[in-house]
């Protein structure tokens, strides 16, 4: 009896630890995953929040029989956006990895090529840039690669020609480049556009039987070994095959790179050229030898001339004298001056203040192709948000420095209740970052409140107080500061709920002016001589005050409705609300199901005030005096609707312990 008590214990020791290690190991790699992927717009992961569901039982997730692995994620033509996170390489018995068509960016990571079981890998038709990691000839057990319609660049990895199970591959629609050619068994020798490196993918010529490598930028031959392919197969490339499809000239310009490079002894037919060049030079009569020296002293000593009257030129022009420091680029022909007065009064971090605030920039809260967005913790106790910006040193020119400074100083001049603080920046080169230092507002965004199934954003006074607050900050922002300032892409993306709901509107796409206005002035600058750019000579930060007011109007439909700006199934949120907004009797329609009541005079005003911005030309920054200002749609807004509890919350007993959470 014993023996078999100690049996059972042993057995079902071993199911824990098999539980416990699903746990810890696939689905840590599963929610990694799910937080590199920082938009959701049709809401197909959002069974992924709960801890204490089973993962088995999240969208797009299928496990073994035994419920104890993750073997299926297929998550296609969702919309959703992020990054790939090098997590996915520790879902060791994953056989199927399908996130077709979604707006995947970054690159495909390397440890994807762990995945030893993986017999499926469709990552096509997403934004996906940079090379195919070399690590995928490690998937020995994939039958299909799909990989098209990305932006992948570089060549062919000479590691697929590992894969022999690999049936289906399909590369088409990228930047890839170099040649085809193959060598092994067959016998083709392989000339890729570097001398260095060939590509060996003869094992492609055996097990491959669908392949598309079209739309690309490849160079020589079709291989004889993949003559059974389609023509098509090969086509809109920059190939030497007469009777494709090729690529116009001009684009195939950087693509020949293809160079049949010299052996050290010398041809004979170069041979026999290079003596005729020798036999006319030496046949040449002295009177003509004379007279081409004479020729090219004559027009050395001009040159000469022209250069000196440059320089005397360029030493006498009149100089400006500034007290500024100066910066320069290699990519710049001018000179650019950096104000460093401009941020004296700005706090200014150090990056390794901020590396230990951020858990090591572990704590990634937002991603985009141009910035990172981090939470973290100072050390007396205060959360803020780090917005850093994603480019190389090299990329970095006098004119992004001279707008990021300005940047900076345009953010900390906003002290408003409803607007979020700059506290501080950072900028160092060694290594190079350039960041922004937010005050945080620790109730996470709108957008998660209403669309992530959030319990503590149902009521509808919350909404109310929200929809206030943000157009009390549009009015400080249009109105109360000299120069205006309007946020880059106002959503509910863009504000973040304090711990009472006080929405804080962030300018978190920031970056995106100061990357547009320095690249518009390096197309229009005359590169002549050094220029001086001083701070109010510098173009001015774009003021979308009606695009502003058109995004208002979106989010008050989004509020009160709880839908998202676009859904997949039912298209775009304005679309679906017209019918309501100008028909007062089928206002009730528009507000979310999950309200329990609502204000029919509050409904009425937020609909009105909508239906104003709404009309609104969003491309259009011209005055127009028959539309309200932002000041009288805020104005409406307070005077008509009340924060205080109303009729309908009076009847109901969770109004007062929610007036209790909110004052």
């Amino acid at each position: 009896m014993r023996s078999k008590f100690c049996s059972l214990a042993l057995l079902l020791g071993l199911f824990f630890v098999s539980c416990n290690g699903f746990a810890s190991n696939e689905v840590a790699a599963l929610r990694r995953f799910k937080e590199a992927i920082y938009e959701d717009p049709l809401l197909v992961m959002s069974n992924w929040n709960d801890p204490n569901s089973d993962p088995c039982d999240w969208t797009g997730i299928n496990c073994s029989p035994s419920k104890d692995h993750v073997i299926k994620i297929n998550i296609s033509a969702s919309s959703i956006k992020g990054f790939l996170a090098p997590e996915l390489g520790q879902i060791t018995y994953l056989q199927e990895l399908i996130l077709h068509g979604n707006i995947l960016i970054g690159t495909i990571p390397k440890e994807i090529g762990k995945l030893k079981n993986l017999k499926t890998l469709d990552l096509g038709n997403n934004h996906l840039m940079g090379p195919i990691p070399a690590e995928i000839g490690g998937l020995s057990s994939i039958i299909i690669i799909n990989l098209q319609s990305n932006g992948l660049t570089g060549k062919l990895p000479a590691e697929l020609g590992n894969l022999k199970y690999l049936r289906e591959l399909h590369i088409d629609r990228n930047r890839l480049q170099g040649t085809l050619h193959v060598a092994g068994a067959s016998g083709y020798q392989s000339k890729v556009y570097s001398s260095n490196s060939s590509a060996n993918i003869a094992g492609l010529c055996k097990s491959l039987k669908v392949a598309d490598f079209s739309y690309n930028f490849f160079v020589g031959n079709i291989p004889k070994c993949f003559e059974y392919l389609p023509r098509t197969s090969f086509q809109g490339n920059c190939m030497q095959n007469k009777d494709l499809k090729h690529r116009p000239s001009s684009q195939c310009g950087n693509a020949q790179l293809v160079k049949t490079h010299e052996s050290p002894s010398t041809p004979p037919k170069h041979q026999s050229a290079q003596m005729v060049a020798k036999h006319h030079k030496a046949s040449k009569p002295k009177w003509l030898l004379a007279l081409e020296i004479v020729t090219g002293s004559m027009v050395g000593l001009l040159i000469l001339v022209a250069l000196f009257s440059a320089i005397h030129r360029w030493n006498n022009r009149s100089s400006l004298i500034i007290p500024w420091k100066k910066s320069s680029s290699e990519k710049e022909k001018f000179t650019v001056y950096v104000d460093s007065e401009l941020l004296k009064d700005v706090s200014r971090l150090t990056r390794q203040e901020l590396e230990v605030a951020c858990e090591d920039f572990s704590n990634i809260i937002g991603l985009s192709t141009d910035s990172q967005i981090y939470k973290g913790t100072m050390k007396g106790g205060s959360e803020i948000a780090v917005i850093s910006l994603c480019v190389k040193q090299e990329d970095w020119t006098g004119y992004l420095e001279l707008y990021f400074q300005r940047e900076v100083a345009d953010l900390a001049r906003l002290n408003h209740e409803n607007t979020a603080k700059l506290l501080g920046y950072c900028k160092e080169t060694s290594p190079f970052t350039r960041m922004l230092v937010f005050e945080y507002a620790s109730n996470g965004t709108l957008y998660e409140h209403l669309h992530y199934g959030e319990a503590a954003l149902v009521s509808w006074a919350r909404r109310m107080k929200i929809i206030i607050g943000i157009a009390r900050g549009l009015k400080y922002l249009h109105m109360e500061l000299d120069p205006p300032f309007t946020i880059s892409e106002l959503s509910s993306n863009a504000i973040y709920l304090t711990e009472d709901f006080t929405p804080k509107l962030v300018d978190f796409e920031c970056w995106k002016t100061i990357l547009a206005r320095s690249e518009k002035n390096l197309r229009n600058i005359s590169n002549q001589g050094s220029i001086c750019v001083l701070p109010n000579g510098m173009e001015s930060r774009h003021l979308d005050v009606s695009g502003n007011i058109y995004a208002f109007g979106i989010l008050l439909v989004e509020v009160v409705s709880g839908r998202p700006p676009y859904c997949k199934d039912k298209g775009f949120l304005i679309e679906w609300a017209k019918e309501f907004l100008e028909t007062p009797e089928a206002m009730a329609g528009l507000v979310d199901p999950e309200l329990k009541h609502f204000n029919q005079e509050d409904l009425e005003t937020v609909c009105e005030v909508a239906s104003q911005c709404l009309n609104r030309d969003p491309t259009n920054n011209n005055n127009n005096n028959n539309k309200p200002s932002v000041q009288e749609l805020c104005e409406t807004l307070e005077s008509r609707i009340s924060l205080s509890i109303s009729a309908e919350l009076r009847s109901s007993s969770l109004a007062w312990a929610e007036l209790a959470l909110d004052s």
